[in-house]
């Protein structure tokens, strides 16, 4: 109707060769007011987002928006953190991915897709850590402290054969050659993004806000709920609140706790799995052959270890053992989001299990430091990734199991493709819609059934 109004306007305006004195010419003012009307308009189509998580999932998802032609213009997108951005998984985890390894199911796109995307967007961001590497299967060995020659022992693999790989090994056998897997530092992929899109000053980037979420503010609309902000805590206790049109809750483990923010609309089972990791400082030359290695279960240590050398020369070993348990509950109340110590036994037995299959760390390497992170794992290993039901302007990208690292770009895409198109382009998120273990409010359990499946009459 406005733009009607306008058009005949200009219309009437046309039919006049000149203005009175002391006025604009009537063909400039209504360009002035349907210039106006056009900022109106974009103002309308701003979106504010809010995205709770800085870890890669949670920047990656501002990194897509950012990036998206489909961002309107006049847009905010602000990322609020608990701690600091990549302070738990994200700045403890190995960073390996595999674009083959997925099983052939709904997840298989994910490891494809952000296996592409991470050799895409890595040179595009100056990521230095990113390289493809090959990778082996090592079973562990007998007890010797005696220096090895496993090159000449496994010619079949000889060639990927790390020179640090010279203690007791048992059989050895490739997993890749360096085609399909690689490896990113996850805080180092971080920081680039963040550097990325702020990179001009002149326009806006990703704001970031430290602060523990303690809710969302909505509205009542014409379909449900529809959220209008996100209550925080800073670390000082000052309560604030973001105003939002969008929030993405993409916080690991503590997702979960999208359940309370939301009013239950959501079910969200999470468990933590919380585990240590070390890492191994550079050696004096700074070299470090580029092989990691999957390691079989060794009894005598409690190990099953993965072990990824890193460019910067440090080794990065995980797959330790003795692994704590954390229930959604725990999660919701905040069980280690501030602080997550390694356990010193696992320390001690992953050292011993490794300086066992390297002489040359058992001989000359130094250990640089213990860390432990969590793992957010729903109870059927798939992510949470979508609308929470009966809210407008309401997502989740969270529990992403051991592999959140390695989807985390393909995860930011799909997301911000539904937050900004309405439909995720790049990948079906059917299969991880995060209402499957929600209970329907609705009406039920008076039917016949055979197994899980209603027959017959159900009313």
């Amino acid at each position: 109707m406005k733009r009607a109004l306008l058009l005949a306007a200009l219309a009437r305006a046309s039919a006049f060769s000149s203005s009175p004195r002391g006025t604009a010419p009537a063909f400039t003012r209504v360009s002035t007011i349907m210039s106006a009307a056009s900022s109106s308009v974009d103002a309308a189509k701003a979106r504010r987002i809010v995205v709770i998580g800085g870890g890669v999932q949670g920047v990656s998802c501002a990194f897509h928006l950012h990036e998206s032609s489909s961002l309107p213009e006049g847009s905010t997108i602000t990322i609020l953190e608990s701690q600091k951005l990549a302070s738990a998984a994200s700045g403890k985890g190995g960073g390996f991915m595999a674009r083959s390894w997925g099983d052939g199911g709904s997840t298989q796109t994910l490891h494809e897709l952000a296996f592409d995307l991470y050799e895409e967007l890595s040179p595009k961001l100056g990521v230095e850590s990113y390289r493809k590497l090959p990778v082996m299967s090592v079973a562990p060995g007998p007890n010797s402290n005696k220096k090895q020659d496993n090159k000449k022992k496994n010619p079949q693999v000889a060639d990927i054969m790390p020179d640090w790989l010279d203690g007791s090994v048992g059989r050895i056998s490739p997993m890749g050659w360096g085609d399909d897997t690689a490896q990113v530092t996850p805080k180092e992929f971080v920081e680039k993004m963040m550097e990325y899109v702020n990179r001009d000053e002149e326009t806006p980037g990703v704001k970031v806000v430290l602060g523990t979420c303690t809710g969302v503010e909505s509205e009542e609309g014409d379909d449900g709920r529809v959220v209008t902000g996100v209550k925080y805590q800073s670390a000082e206790g000052e309560e604030g609140t973001l105003p939002a049109n969008d929030v993405i809750v993409s916080a690991g483990p503590w997702t979960c706790q999208a359940e309370i923010w939301f009013d239950g609309a959501v079910q969200l089972p999470m468990e933590g799995v919380k585990s240590t990791s070390i890492v191994w400082k550079p050696p004096k030359d700074g070299s470090v052959d580029a092989t990691a290695l999957f390691c079989g279960e060794d009894d005598r240590f409690g190990t099953h270890l993965e072990v990824y050398p890193r460019p910067n020369g440090e080794v990065y070993i995980c797959g330790i053992g003795g692994s704590d348990y954390i229930t959604t509950a725990e999660l919701q109340a905040s069980a280690f989001l501030t602080e997550c110590p390694p356990k010193s036994d696992r320390v001690e037995a992953a050292s011993s299990a490794f300086k066992l299959m390297s002489n040359s760390y058992a001989t000359k390497g130094e250990l640089s430091h213990a860390q432990a992170c969590m793992r957010p794992c729903p109870p059927d290993a798939r992510p949470y990734m979508g609308r929470v039901q009966g809210w407008s302007g309401a997502y989740i990208n969270g529990g992403h199991n051991c592999w959140g690292i390695a989807w985390a770009p393909a995860c930011g895409k799909a997301i911000s493709e539904l937050v900004l198109e309405g439909k995720s382009q790049s990948l079906s998120l059917k299969p991880f819609d995060p209402a499957r273990f929600t209970v329907s409010k609705g009406r039920g359990g008076r039917g016949r059934k055979k197994g899980n499946v209603n027959v017959g009459e159900q009313w």
